[in-house]
């Protein structure tokens, strides 16, 4: 397969069309009945590089659905080079999976050898856009297929940003010439939480550069908003939906969900809102 280096400009959506779903084992059986689903996405590090792929996710691509490895330990933005070990086992997930495109996150997860166990926001620095360049080009260089950056769900900013979201984010994606993974949820949650219109970061987003979407349920806690991914999906997250699709038209969606999952009527209810916000044919 074709490297993707540099700043070469991958087609958005790389072949995605349609609704997806996060593959998680737990509901495996439920995704493969799915008659309209499109493509899936699973956690690069759950794909063994040798071996048999987890029971389910095997048998998806002989249905005609794509599946997409979605990275959460690169740590593209710390300021420590990404390791090629890591960088490794990503490649070897799309080559297992025959992806058309992975994923990763704009947040780093370590530093100074430590693991923090959880995505962890930048700063928007100059720095941090060096920083994370430069990993995102060294991640690229073994990658048979374009990557998607997603920017994550933070409860705080760094108090020496230099750079605002929009920014900072099209800065990164300018430089490395990857792909956007819009996470709705995520514009959703920070603009609650900051008190700011996510409709407005919507309008100032490198829109033409997603490849596709995240939406996903949340919950408030302690004060804030939290992306919770065990919750219903909120009608306001099915609105930015609709708000995109004014501004991009029918982009490939995909709901996340990571446990509490409800009776599978009430998940496909949840998937055809979906579908039919973005402008899809419902799937069930």
């Amino acid at each position: 397969m074709r490297r993707v280096t540099g700043t070469a400009r991958p087609s958005p959506g790389a072949g995605l069309t349609g609704v997806g779903i996060g593959w998680r084992p737990e509901i495996a059986g439920f995704v493969a009945e799915l008659p309209g689903l499109r493509f899936v996405e699973v956690i690069a590090e759950s794909i063994p590089p040798t071996g048999p792929l987890p029971p389910g996710l095997d048998t998806l691509s002989d249905h005609g659905v794509v599946v997409v490895p979605h990275g959460v330990r690169l740590s593209l933005g710390g300021a420590d080079p990404v390791e090629a070990d890591r960088v490794a086992r990503l490649v070897r997930a799309a080559e297992r999976t025959g992806a058309p495109l992975v994923s990763e996150h704009i947040a780093f997860v370590r530093a100074g050898g430590l693991e923090a166990g959880h995505l962890l926001p930048l700063p928007r620095t100059r720095a941090a856009v060096a920083a994370t360049v430069a990993n995102v080009r060294r991640t690229q260089a073994d990658l048979p297929v374009p990557i998607a950056l997603e920017p994550i769900a933070a409860l705080f900013d760094w108090p020496d940003d230099e750079l605002d979201e929009a920014a900072f984010l099209t800065e990164i994606l300018d430089q490395t010439g990857a792909l956007l993974l819009l996470d709705l949820a995520n514009v959703y949650a920070n603009a609650r939480n900051r008190g700011t219109d996510p409709v407005a970061l919507l309008d100032r987003l490198p829109l033409d550069r997603v490849a596709y979407v995240h939406v996903a349920g949340g919950a408030e806690a302690g004060g804030f908003y939290h992306d919770t991914h065990t919750d219903p999906l909120p009608s306001a997250v099915l609105d930015l939906v609709g708000e995109l699709c004014t501004r991009r038209s029918a982009p490939p969606v995909l709901l996340e969900r990571d446990g509490r999952y409800p009776p599978a009527a009430d998940l496909r209810t949840e998937l055809d809102a979906l579908a039919r916000a973005a402008g899809h044919p419902v799937i069930t």
